[in-house]
């Protein structure tokens, strides 16, 4: 089991169908309203148990008082398997864009692009099994609620996966600071996966040898690089900008 807190994605679980809520709990007190009033109506919809509970209960529950007074329990995060990800590209007829993740460790990060990539037009996330953070309830509040709606996919292997995808027909672009190609520059309205790496130590060697290009994103300023999340948005919608203005 796992706990979502926050209102934006406990709303956006149940919008999504609310699959594997079991309890709803909601804080007392003067903060309730009508946006607490439609959560409890969807929620016993959904067919969970739904709770008033003091604010000191939840803060239990969710693990930090960041819980904006809504707190669900539901079954473990449904990874989807790397051809769901492509599936669900052919299916939206539009050429598959996917963000592909080396390494990725704090939560809010990968919310943050996981928000992203839903926003802008991506079809899934890959993540790597080990040594990165997964789907928690920290990464779903990070994520607005995204994470009901954009698919993420777990893999053994960043490197082999990005060597499938191009057996697929995508071409893999790394984001790294000193890249060989202004991000602009290259064509990213076709079949493409965008390979952003970790917090610390960037795409790993392999990883980046593996990809057809080496993607900079230019900075002025004394800064060399932006976050992981903050890279990621930039390719994203340098992604969609060229797809739009194509479509």
């Amino acid at each position: 089991m796992r706990v979502l807190y926050g209102m934006n994605p406990v709303r956006e679980l149940l919008r999504a169908g609310g699959e594997g809520l079991s309890e709803l709990w909601l804080a007392e007190g003067a903060e309730r309203g009508r946006a607490f009033a439609e959560l409890e109506r969807q929620g016993r919809a959904a067919g969970a148990k739904v709770r008033l509970a003091p604010r000191p209960k939840l803060d239990k529950l969710a693990g930090t008082g960041n819980h904006q007074g809504v707190v669900a329990v539901v079954a473990d995060y449904r990874y989807r398997a790397l051809e769901d990800l492509l599936d669900a590209a052919k299916a939206s007829g539009r050429p598959p864009l996917l963000v592909v993740l080396d390494g990725i460790e704090d939560p809010q990060n990968l919310g943050a692009i996981i928000r992203s990539a839903y926003a802008l037009g991506a079809h899934g996330v890959v993540i790597a099994k080990d040594r990165a953070v997964g789907v928690t309830g920290a990464a779903a509040k990070a994520s607005a609620g995204a994470v009901e709606h954009c698919p993420v996919a777990r893999v053994t292997n960043i490197a082999q996966t990005i060597l499938a995808l191009k057996e697929e027909g995508l071409w893999s672009v790394a984001a790294v600071a000193g890249g060989d190609a202004d991000i602009a520059s290259l064509d990213l309205s076709g079949p493409t996966a965008l390979v952003i790496g970790s917090e610390g130590e960037g795409i790993r060697p392999l990883v980046r040898k593996n990809c057809d290009h080496l993607a900079r994103i230019p900075m002025s300023g004394k800064l060399g690089s932006l976050n992981a999340s903050a890279a990621a948005a930039v390719c994203l919608y340098e992604a969609a900008r060229q797809r739009n203005s194509r479509a």
